[in-house]
């Protein structure tokens, strides 16, 4: 629960994240601020990684997580509460600065008010301008004071286009390469799963209708798998997501699932079905050949078609593009193309084929390479610390 009453020269910086990805990288920044800025008070929106840390939260990313234009407008009464809510905390507590992570629907709303009551505003994780809605570069060069990319070439896109861009290196490299993991064999053995066969792992993403699209197909496909290959499935799991919503299709399937955390199905898997979105960047960190399949309600697809000029959909494919002579690097299977028996195909074929998967796996990692090696939760730190100052 968030509470009031700051005492006299405390530093104070506002923080909204949205979603799951957006409350982990924001919280990897705040650890490394709360070691530079002993006295610091934030607060603001995220989940339960800034909570862990001592952050106050207005909202949880679980009452934010929406997806689709119907789902937005469903929500819009509380949207636009939650709005006035955190524009009242911020008039007053008045921060030094805004810290706003991805999210770009509600972001950009705050950067215009932020920028009104003249309180920088440090965007992390830029709105993908570059694939939709390019209209938005009007208010991120008008409110935002510094811009923090995690893709090397948004630097220059942004330049172009009159925005001065700094690339703070990416955090899912980051945050991928703390983790420390046991052995496959060590894991295997653990987890009871006989030697010998292979591992497919399901993604079915981080938000309820996702989940509610995606994963009985997903198991579907699991189940053709079974009677032609020797798999075991992987099923990574959200945590704010209910167990009921995933144990309502597992409930009715004949797949042997086991539970465990997403990034040990990346980890440990040969071959992953996964929604597209910030997993497909993270698995692309873990070298994991994978099917990225995606499906939304009809309305907010066909409106998607109309207004993203991509060819691709996965963030593997876009980084990749121009390395590979523009071909896919991995399957992409979208709306009614991702249905079990597609995704059957796919997933035979590179099961079935080591030479493809190994092609795969290589490139990934090539695409990895190009991502850097900075550590993001020190450059945003260090450009937050200024103005915090």
């Amino acid at each position: 629960m968030f509470q009031s009453g700051m005492t006299m020269g405390e530093r104070k910086l506002f923080v909204l994240a949205g979603e799951v990805s957006g409350d982990l990288h924001a919280s990897e920044v705040v650890k490394v601020l709360y070691e530079r800025v002993p006295d610091l008070r934030i607060f603001g929106t995220g989940g339960k990684k800034l909570r862990s840390l001592g952050v106050d939260l207005l909202y949880d990313v679980d009452d934010l997580s929406v997806m689709g234009f119907m789902e937005v407008a469903r929500h819009a009464f509380f949207l636009r509460k939650v709005i006035r809510d955190l524009k009242k905390a911020v008039e007053r507590e008045k921060p030094q600065a805004a810290l706003l992570v991805d999210y770009p629907g509600m972001n950009l709303l705050m950067a215009g008010f932020f920028h009104r009551l003249g309180i920088p505003v440090i965007y992390y994780i830029s709105p993908k301008v570059w694939a939709w809605k390019e209209g938005r570069i009007k208010k991120i060069r008008k409110y935002v004071d510094h811009l923090m990319v995690i893709f090397d070439f948004e630097v220059d896109y942004f330049r172009k286009h009159g925005v001065t861009a700094e690339f703070a290196g990416n955090p899912v490299v980051e945050e991928t390469g703390n983790l420390a993991f046991p052995s496959k064999e060590r894991f295997i053995a653990d987890r009871g799963i006989g030697g010998g066969r292979q591992v497919v792992g399901l993604l079915p993403g981080s938000r309820k209708q996702e989940i509610f699209l995606i994963f009985p197909e997903m198991l579907g496909a699991a189940e053709l798998l079974g009677r032609t290959q020797d798999c075991v499935f992987l099923l990574g799991k959200v945590p704010h997501v209910s167990q009921r919503l995933y144990d309502m299709h597992i409930d009715s399937s004949t797949v042997e699932i086991v539970d465990c955390s997403a990034y040990e199905v990346m980890k440990y898997s040969d071959l992953l079905l996964v929604t597209s979105g910030t997993a497909t960047l993270e698995a692309l960190c873990f070298g994991t050949p994978m099917i990225v399949v995606y499906k939304a309600d009809w309305l907010y697809y066909l409106i998607g078609r109309m207004i993203v000029p991509l060819t691709s959909i996965s963030l593997p494919n876009l980084l990749a593009k121009g390395l590979y002579a523009d071909q896919k690097l991995v399957p992409e299977l979208l709306q009614h193309e991702a249905d079990a028996a597609a995704m059957y195909r796919e997933a035979s074929y590179l099961l079935e084929h080591e030479t493809a998967a190994l092609k795969m796996k290589r490139e990934l990692i090539e695409v990895k390479e190009r991502l850097g090696s900075l550590r993001p939760s020190r450059t945003v730190a260090d450009v937050l610390c200024r103005y915090l100052q």
